[in-house]
């Protein structure tokens, strides 16, 4: 074809070809847009080529000079020559009929552009050296070769160093951003490649300093969270929940932190295809899905997971830089992905994160150098409306609605007696037994080694939502009816969004009828939610309507009022409760999953051990 082209080509052509110079920036364009996208693509080599520690050393950013180490298989000096060639791999291989399968890729990718587009717009020198071979080294500047010829290199590997990146193409050099920004960003990306290879020591230096330093890990599920909880930080360890799932054939690994270890930005949201960092929208709509129960909309899980899935259903070169691909069924991936992320929350239980009792902690201790502030003589504890203490005595269950025994105290030097050393009950379960209700809000229970602060409207509002999910799931709510219905006045556009969904609030128990132009009439409310503020719930449910609008999917709608309906059916803060009503309140949280987060990823409840309380007033 390139034959006949220039048979029938004459002067007036307006198509011309691009030297090879040329042709290496343009692509260099696309892969090498900054040195973060050169030290992404070096350390690939460097994993493809069986690496298991690679030093990585930047300075200025990498904006002039970048370095990657490897411990790999090292390079002929024929092979250093066909290196920095374009669309020459060693990671493609030739099937039987001598065709190439460009879908069964089981490398970090096989472009073959990154070594000639770097050498390209940059100065570029490779050492390399296999094991029972000598070493070499080939300078690349601005697309012009020297050498290769002999050099010294300790063991077998290859060194990669890039100098000046973009001196070539200077208009690219100046969209670089401060050596600061570069610094970051390039950290970013050897974290993202550590994550996914956890069997492999990393470092990472900046103009000297160290600023990572990785030990390879064991092959194994704690060596993997070992390295997770390095980089995304310990408290995601400490509150992480295990993946493991499979369906035809993909299966889906890794953690999730737990509903109430979240944040407000999307940055600890992690996936990896077949061993690759991707960025892609069908994490964050799976992750998006999973939480939708537990998290506030404008709050974040973090996780990372790690997607095996056969090479044909999936295109991971369909990016230049490769950090994007495309899944031949990307329906059935987020259906894995959100399926495994439901199981592992539903098998949490009510486990809370630790980050809550930790913080509770933290504003608890006296702050270093602050001045303590004197108690006044005057002072007398809280009233009976707000502290219900029970008899030290009485059985678990005999709390009662009277007056606290220390209302009429007024010297600091009043006592109390003491509870017994084996309260009845409080070894039995997980949260405890009920010891007394502070402000008519907070349930304060005694576990076997410390006590449970709990938030009875935030714990009844999970149970509640729990409830009202499995009605729905057996087919409707059990509704109860009004002595006398109730008309509740809206805006003309909000009785319009309701009306719309008469037969969906139907189905959890709340049946309204449209009542002329702007209001609607309420007949019957949900039997589980008992008494109701009526008005106050309908207007909560057409904001509700307003907010997340017609696009979601019906059982996400009706998950998204379920919640909605508990929130303003629970047991309200200030309302007084019994001994009976509290630990029942307990025993059905521990019987209930999710339960330590509240339908918008609020604790539930704080524990605090009692070698932690016993810290707070220095006797440890």
């Amino acid at each position: 074809m390139a034959n006949r082209a220039e048979e029938i080509s004459n002067e007036t052509s307006v198509i011309h070809r691009l030297p090879p110079g040329a042709v290496n920036r343009i692509a260099a364009g696309e892969v090498i847009e900054r040195p973060a996208a050169a030290v992404k693509e070096l350390v690939e080599n460097a994993l493809d080529a069986g690496a298991r520690r690679i030093d990585i050393e930047i300075e200025h950013g990498g904006k002039t000079r970048l370095s990657v180490t490897d411990d790999g298989g090292g390079m002929s000096a024929g092979d250093l020559l066909l290196a920095v060639e374009r669309h020459a791999t060693s990671k493609l291989a030739p099937g039987a009929d001598g065709d190439y399968d460009l879908m069964n890729i089981a490398t970090m990718g096989f472009r073959g552009e990154a070594l000639p587009s770097i050498g390209a717009v940059a100065r570029l020198s490779i050492t390399t050296r296999q094991e029972h071979g000598e070493a070499h080294r080939l300078n690349v500047e601005g697309g012009t070769l020297d050498g290769p010829a002999p050099a010294a290199f300790g063991g077998h590997g290859a060194r990669i160093d890039v100098r000046d990146l973009f001196y070539a193409t200077p208009a690219r050099l100046k969209f670089l951003k401060s050596d600061q920004a570069e610094t970051t960003a390039v950290g970013e990306a050897v974290r993202r490649l550590a994550m996914a290879r956890h069997d492999v020591a990393f470092t990472l230096s900046s103009s000297g300093r160290k600023i990572l330093r990785l030990a390879a890990q064991a092959d194994t599920e704690d060596g993997r969270l070992a390295r997770l909880a390095a980089i995304m930080g310990e408290e995601f360890g400490e509150n992480a929940l295990p993946i493991n799932a499979e369906r035809d054939g993909a299966r889906v690994t890794g953690f999730a932190g737990l509903p109430t270890y979240n944040r407000g930005l999307p940055d600890k949201q992690f996936l990896f295809v077949n061993g690759r960092p991707v960025r892609d929208k069908l994490i964050v709509g799976a992750v998006r899905g999973a939480y939708a129960d537990f998290l506030a909309r404008d709050r974040h899980p973090a996780v990372a997971l790690f997607l095996d899935i056969p090479a044909a259903l999936v295109d991971i070169n369909v990016h230049p830089a490769k950090t994007e691909v495309r899944f031949r069924n990307a329906g059935e991936v987020r259906g894995l992905l959100v399926g495994a992320l439901r199981h592992a929350l539903a098998a949490a239980g009510h486990r809370a994160s630790t980050t809550v009792s930790a913080f509770a902690l933290g504003r608890m201790t006296p702050q270093s150098g602050a001045a303590a502030t004197p108690m006044r003589s005057t002072y007398r504890p809280a009233p009976a409306a707000n502290l219900y203490l029970r008899d030290a005595f009485a059985p678990v269950t005999g709390l009662n609605d009277r007056q606290s025994a220390f209302d009429d105290v007024g010297a600091p030097s009043a006592r109390a007696e003491p509870a017994p050393e084996q309260s009845p009950g409080a070894d039995d379960t997980p949260l405890g037994a009920a010891r007394a209700q502070l402000h008519a809000t907070y349930i304060v229970a005694q576990t076997a080694d410390g006590l449970v602060i709990v938030d009875q409207h935030a714990a009844h509002e999970r149970l509640v939502y729990e409830k009202m999910k499995s009605a729905l799931d057996g087919g409707a709510v059990a509704s109860q009816g009004l002595l006398l219905p109730e008309v509740v006045d809206l805006a003309g556009d909000e009785a319009d969004r309701l009306e719309k969904h008469l037969e969906d609030f139907a189905r959890l128990g709340l049946v309204m009828e449209r009542f002329g132009e702007d209001a609607v009439v309420v007949r019957e409310t949900p039997a589980m939610l008992g008494e109701v503020d009526v008005k106050g719930l309908v207007r909560a449910l057409a904001d509700d309507l307003s907010s997340f609008g017609e696009t979601l999917a019906l059982k996400e709608r009706l998950e998204e009022v379920c919640s909605s309906m508990a929130c303003h059916g629970s047991v309200r803060s200030g309302r007084r409760m019994t001994g009976d009503e509290m630990n029942a309140l307990l025993r059905q949280m521990e019987a209930t999953s999710h339960s330590g987060q509240c339908n918008h990823g609020r604790p539930t409840y704080v524990e605090l051990k009692l070698a932690d309380i016993e810290r707070l007033f220095g006797r440890r």
